[in-house]
């Protein structure tokens, strides 16, 4: 019944063409049908928009996503019964034919890509929002989708076109001749690619594994940074400076790196303070509980403040400990607790600000004749 109203519409066409070549009303058609089908797609499209109100925001995320693989699927199914119907020569409708199955094929992956997408959408949309106690977990799972969603789309390209060229003989059977009698070869790409799939294999290491996630504060090769983006390939890094380093998935897995927010962005902020002898200690403690207290970059659960060393020049070592919920708090904890420290010896106690001790010989032990001046009295 299809096919009939197809070559009744085809005929009718070539009938009003009869004056120009067969092959013209045949274009002219399919191009009216692509004009067409896109008009009434894209009306659907903004009637779907509207239906779906406001309050539904990840309905017009699948409504928007799919604009693109139904368009092409209609046109597709449009298209199909037009071409062996227009008359055209063998060799131009199997090879038109022939475009619409690989125009299937992609359309296939693309819509199975899409699925994908949307599923970790969906799942993100259903995770809690980023407070201190769920902040970790979020940040794990925010990893997991994106990195496994990344990689599985790499796959679903690979083997949409891998499929896409299987249902082209020309191309199957060279690629079949290439790795029968071409090992060599195969091997020569497989080695070119070893980077390639050792940082895709990586990928699926992080995001099972899970070493680092999204916004981990870590530091490498001496800088100090957060992680703003994990691809299929490589890490992008955010320094304290807004500069950005790349680094490739497979260093992660080889090398050594710090990272301050793995089990919990919570840190223990460390501040060093050389004083002299004098000092009374248990002024300096309770000054710094009082600075601590009243922070707003204290999460409540560590302050300490202990002596670590004691040299033989005079100097003691102070070690104080304030935590903080993240790194960057951390930090400006550590320079306001260093400040106000410093500002309250200044004025409380100078005398037991760090000095330098000198034990000199007597005058009259001096060299006679050695230029040597004193502040004692002749």
């Amino acid at each position: 019944m299809v096919e009939t109203d197809v070559s009744t519409l085809v005929g009718r066409v070539q009938s009003a063409f009869a004056w120009a070549p067969p092959w013209l009303p045949a274009i002219v058609l399919m191009a009216a049908l692509v004009v067409i089908v896109t008009l009434l797609h894209r009306w659907i499209i903004r009637a779907l928009h509207r239906l779906a109100g406001e309050a539904r925001p990840l309905l017009h995320l699948l409504i928007t996503r799919l604009r693109g693989p139904t368009l092409l699927a209609i046109l597709l199914l449009v298209l199909a019964p037009v071409v062996p119907a227009a008359g055209l020569s063998d060799t131009l409708t199997a090879a038109l034919v022939r475009v619409l199955l690989i125009g299937f094929v992609l359309v296939l992956g693309w819509s199975v890509a899409v699925g994908v997408e949307l599923a970790a959408e969906a799942y993100i949309r259903r995770l809690p929002q980023t407070v201190e106690e769920a902040d970790v977990s979020r940040r794990a799972h925010l990893t997991q989708i994106r990195v496994l969603g990344r990689a599985a789309n790499v796959m679903i390209a690979l083997i949409t076109l891998g499929a896409a060229l299987m249902t082209v003989p020309a191309v199957r059977q060279f690629g079949v001749s290439l790795f029968a009698s071409a090992g060599a070869a195969g091997l020569v790409v497989g080695l070119a690619a070893r980077p390639l799939l050792a940082n895709l294999i990586a990928g699926m290491q992080i995001a099972l594994t899970q070493p680092i996630r999204l916004e981990d504060a870590l530091i490498l090769e001496g800088e100090w940074g957060w992680v703003e983006e994990i691809t299929t390939t490589y890490v992008v890094l955010r320094l304290w400076d807004l500069r950005r380093m790349i680094v490739p998935l497979a260093y992660f897995m080889e090398k050594p790196f710090q990272n301050w927010t793995h089990g919990s962005p919570s840190l223990i902020g460390t501040v060093m303070f050389y004083v002299d002898w004098s000092v009374p200690v248990d002024r300096v403690r309770a000054k710094l509980q009082e600075l601590v207290r009243a922070s707003a970059l204290w999460d409540g659960k560590t302050v300490v403040l202990q002596v670590t060393d004691v040299t033989k020049h005079g100097v003691i070592e102070l070690r104080a400990l304030a935590s903080a919920s993240n790194a960057s708090r951390a930090w400006d904890l550590r320079c306001e607790l260093r400040e106000g420290v410093v500002a309250f010896l200044q004025q409380e106690y100078p005398e037991a600000l760090p000095k330098l001790r000198l034990a000199g010989a007597a005058d009259d032990r001096l060299p006679r004749g050695s230029g040597t001046t004193t502040s004692s009295p002749p």
